[in-house]
């Protein structure tokens, strides 16, 4: 069944829903549910939705490929808005909960002496520049550059579940799936990347 635009606009619609984990993340706060070390459980969280969504944003174009549904690309600007929401939740919560925004100094010294946060900081400001671009407008207005620009998702696909490895004390089998799902993802992309070669 070829999608329409009627059922574009209801999954757009059910997209919308990427931010009713908020409402989870906001009664586990209140509630109390997290373990000892709450300032990092909320860091996780919205890092892991932040790169769920990252992944849902690079698997819209295989599906629309592969699946003969052309509209479905229609669904990935939304999915990249949100993806960068959860990605400033997740700076936000870092700067907030284990600094002290008031602390830009530390701030800044903390981004430049962890890679791993160097790393998550450089995503973020990757994401803050396609997530501004992302209208059309803004297409418009770049032309050619701005397909340039945003294939800078793939070198997100790369670091961020390098960030996320890193950042872990101990490896667990969830960062390591999150990189190997980012793997096939971009690997589905090898012809595109071969012409670049070319």
């Amino acid at each position: 069944m070829r999608l329409t635009l009627r059922h574009m606009f209801w999954l757009k619609i059910v997209l919308v829903t990427a931010g009713l984990p908020l409402l989870w993340l906001f009664y586990a706060i209140v509630q109390g549910s997290f373990s000892a070390d709450p300032a990092k459980d909320i860091q996780h969280f919205t890092g892991r939705m932040a790169l769920k969504l990252l992944l849902a944003t690079l698997l819209v174009t295989p599906l629309a490929r592969y699946g003969k549904q052309p509209l479905l690309i229609r669904c990935r600007r939304l999915l990249g808005l949100w993806c960068f929401a959860w990605a400033t939740l997740h700076l936000t919560s870092y700067a907030l909960l284990e600094l002290g925004l008031a602390n830009l100094t530390l701030l800044g010294q903390e981004l430049v002496n962890r890679p791993y946060l160097t790393l998550g900081a450089l995503c973020w400001l990757l994401l803050l520049a396609l997530a501004v671009t992302s209208f059309q407008a803004a297409q418009r207005a770049l032309d050619k550059n701005w397909q340039r620009l945003h294939n800078l998702i793939y070198a997100i696909a790369v670091l961020a579940p390098i960030h996320y490895l890193w950042s872990v004390k101990i490896l667990s089998p969830q960062p390591v799936l999150y990189a190997l799902c980012a793997l096939f993802l971009l690997a589905l992309r090898y012809k595109k990347f071969r012409q670049w070669r070319g």
